[in-house]
């Protein structure tokens, strides 16, 4: 016979009850002061039942089992679309898009296997909601869809398919036409609008970047319903997929389809650890991850173009050139030169106001400390007011 003891502090003194393994008797109490609770305190065993203090509420150990199942967790195959459908409507529910696909496919689980999702916490990731808490980053979508997958595969397996997954999200139209269709159509559980929305392909993992891009082809405010709902069907559209790629990675049909877009090959040339700056460790290009490009090809960033910007001249030069803008408005005007590593040689004006209308700035050939920069290509980035734009040039000498 095992005994546990219950210490239960009641003003000056312990009471102490004595429990028979069979829970059939109870013998109780003795009440012992302090001083003789010390001494006889070594002839009692305190087991491994668990008891609460005061309360005296046993809680058996076999209630405790199922909290130590290992891992990775048990998968079973699922329905694409009602992990759609479910993701859509959790998204709705108050805690946004992470939650939304995390609980969406774990319900289904849940609904399949029993245990342990049957009490499973899917409330941990409310976080990720907004890029984590509004910081714009991870998209809340893939971060939960992440979770899922890391939940149920080894971390060798799960690599391979969450990198699927953020790079299927890089190059998808979201939401999707099959959401627009069930939205349309009234077939999600939640209907907060039912018309259809933009599609647009965010090209970066990143929740400012996605969300922005739509918001700008959709002529749309970042707080407006129709916002939500884009992203409330997205969150549909990536649970899934997650459940596309669980399917599949279960039933040995996986095989990957995401082809990395060559521009990031492209920059990990320089900035990757095989390149010449060794300071970048992603998988992503210059826009995909800083909206901007310092080696840009010449295109505008920025919601209104408030600027012209004409390639340099002479072009290519010896030793200085001219540069000339105009301005629609009077704005804050900065112009930094770049060389093709991303290094910075120069900064001929930064934050400097400007007025409206034709300006010129003139670039010597020389790097900040007054040196001659090295012949070879080089970008100018221009920026005025929240707009942007890269062009390149040549030094000859």
């Amino acid at each position: 016979m095992s005994i546990t003891v219950l210490y239960i502090i009641c003003t000056k003194s312990f009471y102490i009850i004595d429990f028979k393994l069979n829970l059939k008797s109870i013998n109780m109490k003795e009440t012992i002061t302090r001083g003789s609770f010390l001494k006889r305190s070594a002839v009692f065993t305190l087991g491994a039942t668990a008891i609460a203090t005061g309360a005296g509420l046993l809680i058996p150990k076999s209630a405790k089992a199922n909290t130590n199942r290992a891992w990775p967790w048990p998968y079973v195959t699922l329905d694409p679309e009602l992990a759609r459908i479910r993701a859509h409507d959790d998204f709705w529910g108050g805690n946004a898009c992470c939650y939304g696909v995390f609980n969406g496919v774990i319900s289904l689980l849940k609904d399949a296997i029993g245990e342990p999702y049957d009490t499973f916490p899917t409330e941990l990731m409310i976080f990720g909601h907004g890029g984590g808490a509004g910081w714009g980053a991870t998209c809340g979508t893939i971060n939960g869809g992440a979770g899922v997958i890391s939940l149920v595969c080894a971390k060798a397996d799960s690599d391979i398919l969450v990198n699927e997954l953020f790079g299927w999200y890089t190059q998808t139209s979201f939401p999707s036409t099959i959401s627009n269709g069930y939205a349309m159509d009234h077939l999600f559980g939640i209907d907060k609008f039912d018309g259809d929305l933009v599609q647009t392909e965010s090209g970066s993992p990143l929740c400012h970047s996605s969300v922005t891009k739509w918001c700008n082809e959709a002529n749309i405010a970042v707080d407006a319903l129709e916002r939500k709902e884009r992203c409330a069907r997205s969150a549909g559209d990536v649970a899934a997929k997650v459940v596309e790629l669980l399917n599949e990675h279960f039933a040995g049909t996986f095989e990957p389809g995401y082809v990395p877009p060559e521009s990031i090959a492209t920059c990990m040339a320089c900035h990757g650890s095989t390149g010449t700056q060794h300071n970048v460790a992603s998988k992503q290009e210059c826009v995909s991850c800083h909206g901007e490009n310092p080696h840009g090809t010449g295109v505008f960033v920025g919601k209104v173009k408030n600027f012209e910007l004409s390639q340099n001249y002479p072009n290519p030069f010896n030793q200085a050139t001219t540069f000339e803008f105009s301005l629609t408005q009077p704005e804050k005007v900065t112009l930094v030169i770049y060389s093709l590593n991303g290094e910075q040689i120069k900064t001929l004006v930064s934050d400097q106001k400007f007025s409206e209308g034709k300006q010129t700035l003139k670039w010597d050939g020389r790097n900040e400390f007054g040196v001659n920069a090295s012949p070879g290509m080089y970008i100018y980035r221009f920026k005025a007011g929240d707009s942007m734009k890269s062009l390149s040039m040549m030094k000859m000498k």
